[in-house]
């Protein structure tokens, strides 16, 4: 479900709010800080914080964002300790269409109020208005904006979010909501076992058949180089044409590549025209991002640069940017310097709504590199 098909949740209160940030999110939060973003009545954003960089500690220090489709990703420590990660998120969320937010904290008080604090201060600062202030923890919320103890006791409100109507009409929707943040990890994490050894095979199969096409290519550089855009090989980018509308097509049909189709599709993609042919058929489409993030859990760790980061722009078009995230974790572990995953990582960082490239792949960001039009009608896929 792309972010603009999101359930107009009715939140009337702590408890409501509480109950809908796992699906806001995709995930339950844990030792982080979560700002929601509304304008007037309706939730427009929503973006999360790790409580460690918030409070001082030289743990890394990222957030990830789901309605609205915007994002940070994490990965580094923000420069400039706990008041630049503050600032660095409220800038995330002044760029998004809000105008007020309401500010949860979920740990332990030690650590939740001074990064409560310090993100409260940083979106004053650019002009958010701030409606509660709220710390969660186990099974209890307490407010530090409501001084009133009798709706607001000293020991904190409790709270069921698996009784919430909240949480019932997010489900009813096809909204879900993992359990951690691990989950989510885990939905991009290579296959292992029997399944690997068949890939491993299978990649070295293709790793062969792949570098005589490159060979055979006219022109060709036999320097070793793996990108047949050096060499000009037009073979290869036809083989990468055929290979990319079959297997979406067969995918958006409900089947699924084999071992050997993994295999060449991933090699054909460390050519970056034949990425380039991936990434304009790309978009938020729930296709996308099954598609893709399948070929990123089977492809072998040194062919899962193309694929992640195209699981990465299909699920920040979606608005699912703490899928993104951990698939550009994925990606820059092992290939840091790649193009495409530095960009939109670039994108997350910024908050930059996906909105932004509505259109795709027709218009591009403003001084984006981006992938030739499709040839033939505008937007054909």
């Amino acid at each position: 479900m792309a972010p603009t098909d999101l359930p107009r949740f009715s939140v009337r209160s702590g408890a409501d709010l509480i109950a809908a940030v796992p699906y806001l999110l995709g995930f339950h939060p844990a030792d982080s800080v979560v700002v929601v973003g509304m304008r007037g009545p309706r939730v427009t954003f929503a973006a999360r914080a790790d409580l460690a960089g918030l409070a001082g500690s030289t743990a890394a220090t990222g957030s990830v964002g789901a309605v609205g489709g915007a994002a940070t990703a994490g990965g580094a420590a923000t420069p400039g300790g706990p008041a630049a990660a503050a600032r660095h998120l409220a800038a995330v969320v002044a760029q998004q269409p809000t105008d007020r937010a309401t500010v949860l904290g979920y740990g332990p008080a030690s650590k939740v109020t001074p990064a409560v604090d310090a993100v409260r201060q940083a979106l004053a600062e650019v002009g958010i208005a701030v409606l509660d202030a709220l710390r969660v923890t186990d099974g209890r919320y307490w407010s530090y904006l409501c001084p009133e103890p009798e709706c607001c006791p000293p020991d904190g409100t409790r709270y069921d979010s698996s009784t919430s109507q909240v949480a019932a009409a997010a489900v009813l929707a096809g909204q879900v909501a993992l359990p951690d943040r691990a989950a989510l990890v885990a939905q991009v994490a290579s296959v292992e076992g029997d399944e690997r050894a068949r890939l491993r095979r299978a990649a070295l199969r293709a790793g062969r058949r792949f570098a005589d096409l490159v060979a055979r290519a006219p022109g060709a550089d036999r320097s070793g180089g793996r990108s047949a855009d050096r060499s000009g090989g037009r073979s290869v980018r036809a083989a990468g044409s055929i290979a990319i509308r079959a297997a979406q097509r067969r995918h958006r049909r409900g089947g699924r590549l084999d071992d050997d189709e993994v295999a060449w599709l991933s090699w054909l993609l460390t050519d970056q025209t034949v990425r380039d042919l991936a990434w304009e058929r790309t978009d938020g489409r729930d296709a996308d991002i099954a598609f893709w993030a399948d070929l990123l859990r089977r492809a072998e760790p040194e062919l899962i640069a193309a694929p992640g980061s195209l699981l990465a722009f299909a699920a920040w078009r979606a608005g699912e940017g703490a899928l993104a995230a951990v698939a550009l974790e994925r990606v820059l572990a092992l290939h840091s310097d790649y193009s495409l995953a530095l960009l939109v990582d670039d994108l997350l960082r910024r908050g930059v709504p996906p909105t932004r490239l509505a259109g795709w792949p027709a218009i591009a960001l403003p001084g984006v590199v981006r992938p030739r039009p499709p040839r033939g009608r505008r937007g054909a896929r």
